[in-house]
């Protein structure tokens, strides 16, 4: 996957409540402001790839959004397209690929990221099982050429039974054909476990696949440089937020840190 080169940071572009979630302030040309301006941090900052997800829309809908998420989605990757030289990825919370995808192919976005791709996990929505059955058939289906970044122990959510991580690794790269791997900590911005990530880059290896494994939260200036002698590139919101909080504007500053960090 070229875009996910060794070492490549992934900014995110984190939405403010979209029209019709509870937390919606009525002002859309304000949200596409803030996403523009934060998209022109990052590329400025000197991220790889950029990342739009719909963070504020909480309580999140578990697999299929209303139409009008995907119509403001739409809208404003498109917009970043067209303002941007970055690759873009996706990612609709919780967990509509279908979303996703429809929204990438049509911006002229390069990926998306599935949290549940293949198996089940227990969530703040419920059991969510995935759908790579849906997602790789509506890509082809579509003629496009997406990338499919899929978790593994996805955060915000716990296994219904434990099973071996070679498992879940071949099977999300093998059965469940996702092009790349996302290893989290348990929450947003919370560091990965090093033991966890370092035996999905061993399994991946194991079955000779060359999909890069990113790191899904957790990744600071201060630890990036550790983690990426084991991962191959790390998405990164909070550390690059004013303060280092989530909900907050992009500090170019910070960006300019991580990415001089490696």
């Amino acid at each position: 996957m070229v875009i996910f080169d060794t070492d490549a940071i992934v900014g995110m572009v984190h939405l403010p409540a979209l029209p019709g979630a509870p937390g919606f302030d009525g002002n859309f040309d304000a949200l596409r402001t803030r996403a523009l301006t934060d998209a022109h941090a990052l590329e400025s900052g000197g991220v790889d790839a950029i990342m739009v997800e719909n963070f504020g829309d909480s309580p999140f809908h578990p697999n299929d959004v209303p139409k009008h998420v995907v119509a403001s989605m739409t809208r404003v990757v498109t917009e970043l397209r067209q303002a941007t030289e970055c690759p873009l990825g996706v990612n609709v919370l919780r967990n509509d690929a279908e979303a996703a995808l429809s929204i990438a192919t049509a911006a002229d976005a390069q990926f998306i990221r599935v949290n549940v791709h293949t198996g089940a996990r227990l969530t703040d929505q419920g059991i969510i099982e995935g759908s790579a059955h849906e997602t790789i058939r509506l890509r082809d289906e579509l003629d496009s050429d997406v990338k499919v970044l899929a978790d593994v122990d996805v955060k915000h959510s716990a296994a219904l039974a434990e099973r071996p991580v070679s498992e879940l690794v071949d099977e999300t790269l093998g059965r469940g054909r996702a092009d790349g791997i996302v290893v989290s900590g348990v929450g947003t911005g919370h560091e990965v476990d090093t033991e966890m990530l370092e035996a999905v880059v061993a399994c991946r290896d194991g079955i000779g696949s060359d999909a890069p494994v990113l790191l899904g939260s957790g990744t600071t200036a201060e630890n990036v440089r550790d983690l990426l002698n084991i991962a191959d590139g790390a998405i990164v919101g909070t550390a690059l937020k004013e303060g280092g909080e989530t909900t907050n504007r992009v500090d170019e500053e910070r960006v300019r840190g991580l990415v001089e960090g490696l």
